[in-house]
């Protein structure tokens, strides 16, 4: 199968798509932002259905009638009801505040896991870029010392030189693919782990491009001034960021902390209805009988007063039908709340102690991520500088030790120089030359930090 090589792009892009850790905090940002909208709506007045359906038996209170009776009767009360705060001293405003900064601290703090994420995608393939390129030197070394084996070897068959000769290039070029071998196994173990970044099955082919290292483009060393980037790293870093944001939101909290000790003022209405099977009614059925009373006397004859009256007609009594209490026992009510906390514990202190602790601890923690990041930068700088010094001082020893190998070489071969020391002056060389790359490998490196710090992004 064709293995097609990832560049740096599409690993980062990757690893911001399937790293784990970036998925768990995208969740806790969307966690965040439905707190922040339920806080939203807790402003809103509230409306509430309640219905309360029961069977009463033995001595109990009619709930039509508010009398004691020993009748078993099926009850039921259904109640609609609404709050809404009219006043609370901007407790609840500034808690949706608080809500609101946490939501957008929360994905400030997702933009910092996926920067550390792609940051780490970009050290690893530096590291697989560095350890393919020490395989590359020491393939070199190892070529070289067979061809160097081959002619001696055939200086000893003609007699030229002792068999000693090819011994000692013998045991060099078994130790140089002894190297080759341990140099390969640390670049697959970096490929490996590169894999494990981008959550890649371990089986799954898998190479990266190999841009050289000296066309990686790199930012002039001026503008990556450590003043200038951790001036720019305080104002783009997603961690000051959600360091800022945490702190406006633990000032949120404690004004809202503060807000809730003190009295609170709440409108309230609903309407309720109350059903009894135990309330008996009876129907109207007309006047029957008609007859005459004596409703008074006259005072100086004494003779009654006479009235005609009609004798009301009712049904048998029977038990109310359920929807009557929708007619008969409905109630409606409208009023205001006032809450004053005297004493309750010492909960909303406690709480507003609580939310100022907090604000601390959001402080110091401000104030400690940025100075890590400072000496972070500072030393990412001076890590850059020394490194470029030590590339410079290493392409010189390169320089001077290839130009001895090749002096080395000439001598040796009109027998002027032993065996050993032409190794010597191999390993000079090809020492030299590890240095070098891997001192040109931390400097870009360290540059790239200092460009990620200033937010230049991850280019390779």
């Amino acid at each position: 199968m064709a293995q097609e090589a990832w560049d740096l792009r599409r690993c980062v892009d990757h690893a911001l798509a399937n790293n784990i850790s970036v998925k768990q905090q995208d969740v806790q940002a969307r966690i965040a932002d439905v707190n922040y909208v339920q806080s939203k709506r807790s402003q809103y007045p509230s409306l509430n259905l309640q219905s309360n359906l029961g069977y009463n038996f033995g001595r109990s209170i009619n709930i039509a009638t508010n009398q004691f009776t020993e009748v078993s009767f099926f009850s039921n009360n259904i109640s609609l009801q609404t709050d809404v705060d009219v006043f609370n001293f901007f407790s609840k405003r500034n808690g949706i505040a608080s809500y609101r900064l946490d939501a957008l601290a929360a994905g400030a703090l997702a933009d910092k896991v996926r920067n550390d994420v792609a940051l780490n995608v970009a050290l690893n393939y530096l590291q697989v870029l560095q350890a393919r390129q020490q395989v590359q030197i020491l393939r070199i070394k190892q070529a070289q010392t067979k061809a160097q084996l081959g002619v001696t070897r055939k200086q000893v068959d003609a007699g030229a030189l002792p068999e000693l000769n090819a011994a000692q290039l013998e045991a060099q070029l078994a130790q140089d693919s002894a190297n080759v071998v341990n140099a390969k196994t640390s670049e697959i173990q970096a490929l490996y782990s590169l894999k494990a970044l981008l959550a890649l099955d371990a089986a799954v082919p898998f190479d990266v491009v190999v841009p050289p290292v000296s066309v990686i483009p790199l930012e002039p060393v001026d503008s990556l001034r450590p003043d200038l980037v951790y001036a720019t790293a305080l104002q783009n870093m997603p961690q000051q960021r959600y360091n800022s944001l945490r702190l406006a939101a633990a000032d949120k909290a404690v004004a809202s902390a503060r807000g809730s000790m003190y009295p609170r003022l709440t409108f309230g209405a609903g309407i309720t209805t109350r059903y009894s099977g135990a309330q008996q009614q009876a129907d109207f059925l007309g006047d029957s009988t008609k007859f005459v009373v004596p409703v008074g006397y006259v005072q100086n004859t004494g003779a009654p007063v006479l009235r005609e009256v009609a004798q009301p007609n009712f049904s048998a009594p029977y038990t109310s039908p359920y929807f009557t209490q929708f007619n008969n026992n409905m109630g409606r009510f409208v009023g205001f709340t006032i809450t004053v906390p005297i004493v309750n514990g010492g909960q909303a202190r406690a709480g507003w102690e609580r939310a100022k602790l907090t604000r601390a601890t959001a402080a110091l923690q401000q104030q400690g991520d940025s100075l890590t990041l400072k000496q972070d930068i500072y030393k990412a700088y001076a890590d850059a500088m020394n490194a470029l010094e030590r590339f410079n001082a290493a392409g010189k020893a390169v320089e001077a030790n290839q130009k001895a190998f090749e002096y080395a070489g000439k001598r040796y071969n009109i027998g002027l120089l032993t065996t050993l020391e032409l190794l010597n002056a191999q390993s000079g060389l090809f020492q030299a030359q590890l240095q070098r790359a891997s001192a040109q490998f931390e400097y870009v490196f360290r540059m790239k930090l200092l460009e990620f710090y200033k937010g230049r992004g991850l280019k390779l």
